[in-house]
Order: C-alpha cells, then structure tokens, then sequence
C-alpha cells in the first residue's frame, strides 16, 4: 500500500531526506502544527497585534470557564481550534482538514483555564506572556500541557 510522499510520487526517500523535508503520510492527518503563539516574539507589528488578540480571546475563554458551565456544544464554538486549511498542513488523501485540537482538548482547555491559568494575562514581564498548549497522546490521551 502507498502510503508516503515518496511512495505515491516515486521519489527515493533519501532525496526527500537531502533535501531537509518530511516524507509525509498522505493517507492520515500528521501531528505538526504551526504554532500562532510563536508570533510573540515578532518584530512585525502587526503580528505583534494577532499575538494580543489572541491573548485577548484565551482570557475570554478563561473567563467563560470561571463563570459557567460549558456546553458541549459552545466547547465545539469557543475551545475547539479546527486545522487552517489553507496551509495544507493536515494535507492527506481524503482532504486537507486535519484533526484540530478536537473536543477532548478543549474539554482539558476549559477545565484548566479557571485554576492554574487563571491569572496569565497579568504576568509581568519583560516582553510578552507566551502560552503553548498541546496534547501528548502517547502518554495521556486526555492530558493537557500548557507552558508560559
């Protein structure tokens, strides 16, 4: 079965490895993400600007979650972060969707928020407050790791 680049383009992988590229699985979505937060540190001022109002919308979630309780459906709304399609990075042969962060993430996403993210939009320090989420399904399926 075809399953890589190199496979379904007949190109020797090693070609693909010189080059510097990934020999990707076109026939599932991969775990690689570009990173917005990595914004933070920009010189651009309007990426500077996305950086804020991303801030801005993670307080907003924060917020919900000290406040209510949450939906399933407003979860799928508000803390769900489906794959940008036009960058292709969740390219595979039945489209390029990819997973997302998916609804067990942002269950894990609401249910942290409110306790140990609390106050992260308040952190003073010298340049800008910088958040990264992910999961890490090989060791917890439902685990959640968020980093300043």
């Amino acid at each position: 079965m075809n399953v890589y680049f190199s496979d379904i383009f007949n190109v020797d992988p090693s070609v693909i490895e010189e080059y510097g590229a990934f020999n990707i699985s076109l026939i599932n979505d991969l775990p690689l993400f570009i990173d917005p937060f990595l914004l933070f540190n920009s010189d651009k001022k309007e990426y500077q600007n996305l950086h804020k109002e991303m801030l801005r919308y993670v307080a907003f979630l924060r917020d919900r979650s000290t406040s209510m309780k949450i939906a399933d459906g407003l979860l799928r709304s508000w803390y769900c972060f489906p794959e940008v399609k036009q960058t292709w990075i969740g390219y595979s042969e039945i489209g390029n969707e990819g997973r997302g962060s998916g609804i067990e993430f942002a269950r894990a996403l609401n249910d942290n928020l409110n306790g140990i993210f609390c106050d992260f939009d308040s952190k003073k320090i010298s340049q800008s407050v910088h958040l990264r989420c992910s999961r890490d399904t090989r060791q917890d399926p439902n685990s959640l790791r968020c980093l300043f």
